[in-house]
């Protein structure tokens, strides 16, 4: 999921390098929500993996 946050910022960059003000504007914007669930996410795994504790093999 980060890896598409990167995405998105690289065709920010790139779009508004060119002067596509709206099309930057609006792949910043996406870059930024889907870094932000990607951390989100990360949180919740991470609390479940300390709740669940370490399992026996």
């Amino acid at each position: 999921m980060l890896g598409w946050a990167v995405t998105f910022l690289i065709v920010a960059l790139v779009a508004a390098l060119f002067g596509f003000g709206g099309i930057a504007g609006t792949a910043v914007e996406i870059a930024k929500l889907i870094f932000f669930v990607a951390i989100v996410l990360f949180a919740i795994s991470a609390v479940i993996g300390l709740l669940r504790g370490r399992r026996p093999l």
